[in-house]
C-alpha cells in the first residue's frame, strides 16, 4: 500500500512508522529541507479545460476564479483553489524555526510532507520538560503544519511528548488549545504567529501543573469505564459500534498495565494513566490503513480530536 508520507527527516529515535532519513543533530535548515524532501516550491497556473465531446478536440476555456497548485520539482498537481487562496511554501514552514533553532535553543526533531506534498509539517523541541512521579518525563514541542488542499489552516501549536512511550498530546490550558491558526485567505506572517503563540515558560509550567493534578487523581474501575465510554461515545444515545467496543476494550487494557509506562506511579490507576491509554491507542495502536495515515489522524484529524476529548474528560475527573 502506498504511504501518505512523501518524504521526511528526523533526529533521535526512529519514528514509529519506521520511515524517513535520519540526520545527525544540529543540522542547518538547508540540510533539513533537502533531507525532508521540502526543497521545492508550490507553483500556480490557470485552470484550463476542453469544451468538447469525447474524441473531438474542443475549445480550450479557462476557469478564471480558480488556479491549480503544483510542485515545482515533479510538476505533480496538488489542488485546485480559489484565486484568493494564499499559499504557504515549504520553505516558509522551515524558516519559521530558523531563529528559534539558531538563537533560542530549539531543536528540530522531524519534518516532512504527507499526501504527495499536500500537507507539510515540522516539529521542534523547545528545551522545556517536566517530571511526574516515577521519573515520568514529558518534553515540550512546537508543531507547525500547513496544507494546500483546503484540509488544514496553517497551524502552530504547543505539543507535548511523553518520553517513555512517545505519546503526543496537544497542549491545552483551561480547555483552550495553545495554538494559532492562520486561514489561507490571509498572508502567513511567521513573526506574528510566534508572538501570538507566546512561546513561554509559564504556559508550559501551567500545563505540567495540570498533568501533575491528573497523576494524583486515583480512579476506580467504574470511573475508568465511564471515562472511556465518554471519550469514544460522547452522545449518550449513540448506539455502540463494534469498532468502538474494540477500541474501548483496548484502551482499558492499556490502562490496566498493557500500555508503555502504565505501571509508573504517575499513571497507575490515575486520571493521567487514563489519558495516556487513549494517547497511546491513537498514536500507536489504532486501526489504520497504514502508520502514516495514523500519524496524520493523530496530529490533525479524528485521532487528535479523541485525544483532546480525553484530556477534557481527565480534567473533569481531577476538578
Amino acid at each position: 500500500m502506498a504511504h501518505q508520507i512523501e518524504k521526511m527527516a528526523y533526529v533521535g529515535r526512529t519514528p514509529w512508522h519506521g520511515l524517513g532519513n535520519k540526520l545527525a543533530e544540529q543540522q542547518p535548515l538547508e540540510v533539513w529541507m533537502q533531507q525532508a524532501g521540502l526543497d521545492w516550491a508550490i507553483q500556480e497556473a490557470p485552470v484550463r479545460f476542453i469544451n468538447g465531446d469525447k474524441g473531438h478536440l474542443g475549445e480550450i476555456l479557462s476557469f478564471d476564479d480558480h488556479k491549480v497548485l503544483y510542485r515545482s520539482d515533479t510538476h505533480a498537481p496538488l489542488s485546485v483553489v480559489s484565486q484568493r487562496y494564499q499559499v504557504v511554501q515549504p520553505r516558509e514552514i522551515m524558516e519559521f524555526y530558523r531563529e528559534l533553532t539558531e538563537k533560542s535553543g530549539f531543536e528540530l526533531e522531524t519534518a516532512g510532507s504527507l499526501k504527495g506534498g499536500r500537507k507539510i509539517w515540522a516539529l521542534a523541541k523547545t528545551g522545556q520538560s517536566g517530571l511526574l512521579k516515577g521519573n515520568d518525563r514529558t518534553d515540550a514541542y512546537v508543531l507547525l503544519a500547513t496544507a494546500c488542499d483546503g484540509t488544514l489552516a496553517t497551524t502552530a501549536q504547543f505539543t507535548s511528548v511523553r518520553v517513555v512511550c512517545n505519546n503526543t498530546l496537544a497542549v491545552a490550558l483551561n480547555g483552550q488549545s495553545q495554538c494559532v491558526k492562520v486561514s489561507h485567505r490571509s498572508v502567513f506572517d511567521a513573526e506574528a504567529v510566534k508572538k501570538q503563540l507566546g512561546i513561554s515558560v509559564s504556559a508550559w509550567d501551567d500545563f505540567m501543573y495540570g498533568l501533575k493534578a491528573l497523576s494524583e487523581r486515583k480512579v476506580k474501575k467504574t470511573e475508568a469505564e465511564a471515562f472511556v465510554r465518554a471519550v469514544f461515545q460522547p452522545r449518550p444515545e449513540q448506539v455502540a459500534q463494534k469498532s468502538n467496543e474494540r477500541a474501548m476494550g483496548k484502551v482499558l487494557a492499556l490502562f490496566d498495565g498493557a500500555g508503555q509506562g502504565a505501571d509508573l506511579p504517575s499513571a497507575r490507576n490515575t486520571a493521567y494513566g487514563l489519558l495516556n491509554a487513549v494517547t497511546e491507542f491513537v498514536d500507536h495502536q489504532r486501526r489504520s490503513h497504514s502508520n502514516d495515515y495514523r500519524l496524520d489522524s493523530a496530529w490533525f484529524g479524528q485521532g487528535a480530536m479523541l485525544k483532546s476529548r480525553a484530556l477534557e474528560q481527565a480534567e473533569s475527573l481531577a476538578a
